[in-house]
């Protein structure tokens, strides 16, 4: 803190009446200064002290600064921000005087040195807010400026100059030649009194500052809090060209009470009023609520109890505020006295009555005191509810609503409305007869609707309403309400009942329990969910049946054997389908299928055997479990004979379900016996079989084939799926006996020869001398094998021939010949075009061989003879070696077998022929043909056994068929 000469010359002079009369008191800061005339010091909560210079004493003075005595502040001593008071000593005016000073911002560069801010201080209080301020570089010159200040006695105020150094820390700052003058500022305008003002809590105080002298609008008016918070002025208005008028609005809260003054500022100084005060009333409230001294149905009477209140007064007005206690509106009524009536209020109603009091002033009335909460009493209903209706009728509710509720009907607010209601309902036993179900429900207050729920459908309701208070009880009139339809309710599971057949079902079911309406319509769905036979798919798909509404049966047909129908009945009434009753049904399975279009020709067949086809079998509901091949002796009884044609179609009820073999047959004296039975693996396609071939098939002995006996082959197919067996058979084959085909084949046999001989004459004589050489020539050299070559008509042989060819045949049929023949079902058709045959003849040392064929059952049936397993001419194929004793009966077999094509070109042999000329067909119809037979040597060989036969017809068409002559 620096020492220094004060100078502050604070002289109260004699005020004149002219402006020109000069300062009463001066401080210049000079050494010939009175010190008592100016007294400063400085502050004691800045940074640093203001610095007393004196520029002609210093021999060192910086060139910046003027010559003089003055306070000054070298901002590049002091840090940015730094801070510097110089206070001088308290002032005392009971009127507006003006105080002058001169000030000197300077920096060489042009840099601000910092800021000087001017504060008054009152009554010792805060600083408040700086008044007036000024900063950056103003010149190499010292500027004046005038601060009007108002205060009033007993106001006493301080001036404290701050000097704030700047972030550039260069010049100076100084002030000089204080001087508190004796007429008003001439610069600067100033303010008149500020009285003060007072008001009510939370109404906006209005402060009003007038301004004399020389001023703008265009210049800031501020008013100032004590504590230093400032308020913009609201509104500015010039009252004449030497006075405005600032007005200020400031919230009045209690905490808002507090010192407030005016300020306005400029480039030429500033002007300060004094403080006024802000006073804040709180309206009065009582502090007890008010006293019931009586309660009616429309009327309440109370007493006021105003004796103690807070807040302030005085209490210039009474008023009581009541309201109901449920609803928002509120009135007021002025009070004269301390007992108040309350008029015109609802019965059994709940009521808040407060009292208000009122202050002085805009807003003086003060929160209503503590309520006093009672009810008015009750009155008896007037009448009974009026307009019950339905406004929405549904199956299983009703939706009724009735006349608004008012005080005048009720005539007490706690009130009750019930709704009763009854319906019959058909009681459980004997028809006719009805149980009345009774009920009163509750209505909220204030309704005047209500739902009534869980009735039942399509039912008269009878419904009445009854309104009650404390008071007494009214009663309605009854009435009549019908619901709707619904959906019908579900059939009892139970209740289905079913027949299931392979490919039908029977279904039967009840009407549901709860029909809730009229029923209109049944629906059957069904689908398939599950099968034993793989060839189904499963999930099927979903089908519908609709019936009437008296039909409850359905027969489903069309079915899969062996297939579970998922079923799912349901009713419909007018509003739709009623609840899903479900069932699961599984068909019978049937019998399986076979693939023959008829009646199949055998692949081969010997005296003790016959070749057939086995095709696999279809199962219908459950695979096939195992197949059996059926021989029955066709010389039975006529039951026998006419269950034999019933199975020739197939049907599965006339089969063989007793399984017996050959041994058990005979001993049971039984037309059949199973003489195989084989599993399904072993059957995947077409596979041929032999009857007869002395194997064993899972037990079954298939023992040879008596040739003396006539047969029927049957196939058979079994299906076993839960505890049912269904069975199915066909004949596929016929074996006659060996001595009855032989009778007809020689009678048949003689009937040609007859022909021939009668039609072939020279020719006929030209080709037996042939044959005769060849079958000499081939008996010498011993030969096994021949090639022949035929045409497909008839060749024509004489008498001589053909008793050389039945000796032989009765020669060798003396022999001892026989044959074995291995059949087994074969697992692929690697044979289908190619056969084997063994004839083993005079020795049993002779080679055998099996026959493998496969053909297609549709075909011709090869005529059998007793001598040979099968019959080997198929068209297309070259053949073994044939007898020449056979030779006529292998042709012969040939015209009439349908495998071999011979017979259709034998038959066509008569196409050409002349009409006129063809007498008969099985006498001399050979008579007018010419045939030509004519052997030469096979390969050219003149030693060769073999030859070549040709035929020529009389259409010159060759045929060519190749034998090996023995």
């Amino acid at each position: 803190m620096y020492s220094g000469v004060i100078l502050l010359m604070l002289v109260v002079g004699i005020y004149t009446d002219t402006m020109d009369q000069g300062p009463t008191a001066g401080c210049t800061f000079d050494e010939d200064s009175d010190p008592g005339l100016c007294e400063y010091k400085q502050g004691q909560e800045d940074d640093f002290d203001w610095q007393l210079m004196r520029t002609y004493n210093w021999p060192h003075t910086s060139p910046d600064l003027l010559r003089g005595s003055f306070m000054m502040v070298n901002s590049s001593q002091h840090a940015t921000g730094q801070r510097a008071h110089l206070l001088l000593h308290s002032l005392s005016e009971n009127d507006t005087h003006c105080i002058q000073f001169s000030y000197f911002l300077y920096s060489r560069d042009g840099h601000s040195p910092g800021e000087l801010q001017l504060y008054i201080r009152v009554n010792g209080g805060p600083w408040g807010s700086a008044v007036w301020n000024v900063s950056g570089s103003h010149g190499r010159q010292w500027h004046q400026v005038e601060l009007a200040v108002s205060t009033f006695w007993p106001s006493e105020y301080q001036v404290v100059f701050e000097a704030s150094v700047s972030a550039e820390r260069r010049g100076y700052i100084a002030i000089d030649d204080i001087l508190l003058l004796n007429y008003p500022c001439y610069k600067v305008p100033h303010f008149s009194r500020l009285g003060d003002v007072e008001v009510n809590a939370g109404q906006n105080a209005t402060f009003q500052c007038v301004a004399t002298g020389k001023t703008t609008e265009t210049e800031p008016f501020l008013l100032e809090r004590r504590n230093g918070v400032v308020v913009a002025a609201s509104s500015i208005q010039r009252l004449s060209h030497k006075r405005l008028m600032a007005t200020f609005q400031v919230e009045a809260e209690r905490g808002e009470q507090d010192l407030y003054r005016c300020i306005t500022e400029s480039a030429r100084g500033a002007a300060v009023s004094n403080f006024a005060e802000l006073i804040v009333r709180v309206p009065p409230t009582p502090i007890a609520p008010p006293q019931l001294l009586r309660a009616g149905p429309t009327y309440l009477i109370i007493q006021l109890n105003t004796n103690s209140i807070v807040g302030d007064g005085p209490v210039i007005r009474r008023e009581i505020e009541y309201r109901a206690s449920q609803s928002p509106w509120s009135e007021t009524h002025g009070v004269g006295s301390l007992t108040y009536k309350v008029w015109h209020l609802e019965p059994d109603t709940e009521y808040r009555i407060s009292v208000l009091l009122t202050r002085p002033g805009d807003g003086g009335t003060g929160a209503p005191g503590p309520p006093l909460v009672s009810r008015t009493k009750c009155a008896e209903p007037m009448r009974a509810l009026r307009g019950l209706t339905a406004i929405e009728i549904q199956p299983r509710q009703l939706v009724l609503q009735w006349e608004p509720l008012g005080y005048n009907l009720t005539r007490c607010h706690t009130y009750s409305v019930s709704l009763c209601y009854r319906y019959s309902t058909p009681a459980g036993g004997s028809a006719g007869n009805n149980a009345t179900v009774r009920e009163c429900l509750s209505v909220e207050r204030n309704q005047s609707h209500f739902t009534l729920r869980d009735l039942p459908p399509f039912r008269s309701v009878h419904v009445r309403l009854a309104l009650e208070n404390p008071e007494g009880k009214k009663e309605g009139r009854e009435v009549t309400f019908q619901t709707e339809e619904d959906i019908p309710g579900g059939i009892v599971p139970e209740s289905l009942t079913f027949t299931p057949l392979d490919d039908m079902i029977f279904l039967k079911w009840e009407e549901p329990v709860e029909p809730n309406g009229v029923i209109t319509q049944y629906e059957i769905s069904y689908q398939g969910i599950e099968s034993s036979d793989p060839g189904i798919n499963v999930p099927g798909p979903r089908r519908t049946v609709s019936k009437l509404r008296n039909e409850t049966y359905h027969m489903f047909s069309g079915l899969h054997p062996g297939t579970t129908y998922l079923v799912s009945v349901r009713a419909r009434t007018a509003k739709g389908f009623g609840q899903t009753a479900l069932t699961e049904i599984t068909t019978n399975i049937s019998a399986p299928v076979f693939d023959y279009e008829d009646v199949p020709a055998p692949l081969s067949e010997s005296e003790s055997t016959i070749t057939v086809l086995l095709r696999p079998a279809l199962g219908r509901g459950a695979p096939v479990s195992a197949y059996q091949v059926v021989v029955v002796e066709e010389d039975g009884s006529r039951r026998i004979r006419r269950r034999r044609r019933r199975r020739e179609l197939g049907s599965g009820s006339d089969c063989f379900p007793v399984p017996a073999s050959q041994v058990e047959a005979q001993s049971k004296g039984m037309p059949h016996y199973y003489t195989a039975e084989l599993p399904p693996s072993s059957l995947p396609e077409a596979t041929p079989f032999t009857v007869g071939d002395n194997h064993t098939y899972n037990g079954y002995w298939n023992t040879p084939l008596d040739p003396s006996k006539n047969y029927l082959v049957f196939f058979q197919a079994i299906s076993n799926f839960r505890g049912e067996t269904r069975i199915n058979c066909i004949r596929i084959a016929r074996k006659a006996a060996c001595k009855d085909h032989k009778r007809a084949l020689e009678v048949s046999q003689h009937a040609e020869d007859m022909g021939l001989i009668l039609g072939a004459c020279a020719g006929g004589l030209v080709v037996l001398i042939l044959l005769l050489g060849a079958i000499v020539i081939i008996i010498k050299k011993g030969r096994d094998f021949y090639s022949y070559s035929y045409y497909p008509k008839k060749v024509a042989l004489n008498k001589a021939a053909m008793s050389y060819r039945q000796e032989k045949t009765r020669k060798l049929g003396s022999l001892d010949c026989s044959m074995t023949e291995q059949s087994t079902l074969q697992q692929d058709g690697r044979t289908a075009n190619s056969f084997m045959d063994a004839h083993t003849c005079n020795t049993r040392n002779e080679q055998r061989s099996s026959v493998n064929e496969s053909s297609s059952l549709l075909g011709g049936s090869p005529r059998r003879h007793c001598r040979r397993k099968s019959s080997p001419y198929h068209t297309g194929q070259l053949h073994p070696a044939v007898r020449v004793a056979d030779l006529l009966q292998h042709i012969n077999q040939m015209k009439t077998g349908e495998g071999y094509g011979f017979k259709q070109e034998y038959e066509s042999f008569f196409d050409g022929w002349d009409v006129t000329k063809k007498k008969d067909k099985t006498k001399g119809r050979h008579d007018n043909d010419r045939h030509r037979v004519k052997l030469h040597s096979l390969l050219a060989d003149p030693n060769s056994d073999y030859g070549n036969a040709n035929y020529i017809d009389t259409s010159s068409q060759q045929h060519h068929r190749s034998f090996k002559i023995l």
